[in-house]
C-alpha cells in the first residue's frame, strides 16, 4: 500500500504577514504526525525537507519512495534522522538492526536502500519522528544514545528558560551532509524556548513538540518586527523559513525535537535577537 506525501508550499513575508491565524497554521503546522499503525510523510517546499513519523504496532513500517523525490529508494539522495519519543523499537537499514529506546537518535546515511520501524511491543509502540534533506554525499549510518548527545544547559530559572539542549546530529557527533537534529527538555517551572529569538539566514528550522499535552505551545514565528503566533498541540511539527523567528511559550514546561538543513552545520551559525527586537517600529 502507498504513502501519501503531504506537499507543503512556505510564503514570503509579505504573504505572511497577509495570513489569517487559520492560514498560518495550514501552511507552516504539520499536525497529522503520529498514528497508530501508521507511517506519514510531508515534503516541505523549504530546503526539499520531508518530515515524517512512523508509529509501528503489529507489523513493521516501510519508508517508501515517492514520485516527489524521483527516486528508486527512499535514501538514493537523501540523509535521514530519527528520534524515538516513545517505547523502545528498533530501525532496520538494509538488514542491520538499530535498537533505539525513548530519546535515542538514529542517523541514516545517503544510499541506504531498505528503511523499516519496528516496535517492541505492539501495545506499547515506538513514535518515530523522523527529517530528511537531500545529501551530496554518503556517510555512515550511526545510532546516538541520550547519553552519548552533546549536552548543553542553557537559559535561566529566572527568565523561565532553563533548559537542557541534547546535540545528537552534528560535527563531533555524528557526520552528516547537512542535516542537524537533537532534541530540548525544559525543566519544571520553565516555559519559555529559545529566548531570546534569532533567525538562520543560511539554513531553516523545523520544530516537533511532544512532553506537552495537556498543555499547549504558543509558537512564534515570522519577521521579528511582525512576529505571528500559532497554537501548537503535542506531536505536532511547525517548519521556519530561513527570515523567520522560530521560538515558543508552553502553559507548563515540555520537550522539542528540532532540525535544521541548509548551507552549513554550524549550530551556533545564527542572527541573534533581542527581546526588544520583537514588534519593534522603526
Amino acid at each position: 500500500m502507498g504513502v501519501d506525501m503531504d506537499y507543503r508550499e512556505s510564503t514570503g513575508r509579505a504573504g505572511m504577514r497577509r495570513m489569517t491565524t487559520g492560514e498560518l497554521r495550514d501552511t507552516f503546522v504539520i499536525a497529522n504526525l503520529f498514528q497508530a499503525g501508521a507511517l506519514q510523510l510531508s515534503y516541505l517546499e523549504v530546503e526539499r525537507a520531508v518530515v515524517g513519523s512512523a508509529v509501528p504496532t503489529t507489523m513493521p513500517l516501510a519508508l517508501p519512495t515517492h514520485p516527489e523525490l524521483a527516486s528508486r529508494f527512499f535514501c538514493e539522495r537523501r540523509e535521514v534522522g530519527v528520534i524515538n519519543i516513545g517505547e523502545p523499537g528498533s530501525v532496520v537499514l538494509d538488514g542491520d538492526r538499530f535498537r533505539l529506546s525513548r530519546h535515542d537518535c538514529l542517523y541514516i546515511g545517503r544510499g541506504v536502500e531498505a528503511v523499516s520501524f519496528e516496535s517492541e511491543d505492539a501495545g506499547r509502540p515506538a513514535r518515530f519522528y523522523f527529517v530528511s534533506y537531500p545529501a551530496h554525499a554518503s556517510y555512515p549510518s550511526r545510532s546516538v544514545r541520550r547519553d552519548e548527545a552533546r549536552t548543553i544547559v542553557a537559559g535561566e530559572a529566572q527568565s523561565a528558560n532553563r533548559r537542557v539542549i541534547r546535540q545528537a546530529i552534528r560535527p563531533g557527533v555524528v557526520d552528516s551532509c547537512q542535516l542537524v537534529m537533537g532534541f530540548t527538555e525544559l525543566e519544571a517551572g520553565s516555559v519559555w524556548n529559545t529566548m531570546p529569538p534569532h533567525t538562520h539566514r543560511r539554513r531553516s528550522e523545523i520544530y516537533m513538540y511532544f512532553d506537552a499535552a495537556p498543555g499547549r505551545v504558543m509558537h512564534l514565528m515570522g519577521e521579528p518586527s511582525e512576529p505571528r503566533a500559532v497554537f501548537m498541540d503535542d506531536g505536532e511539527a511547525v517548519f521556519s523559513p530561513s527570515w523567520s523567528i522560530h521560538s515558543g511559550v508552553g502553559t507548563a514546561n515540555y520537550s522539542f525535537v528540532w532540525s535544521m538543513g541548509g548551507e552549513n552545520l554550524e549550530f551556533d551559525d545564527m542572527d541573534v535577537l533581542a527581546v526588544s527586537d520583537l514588534g519593534a517600529r522603526a
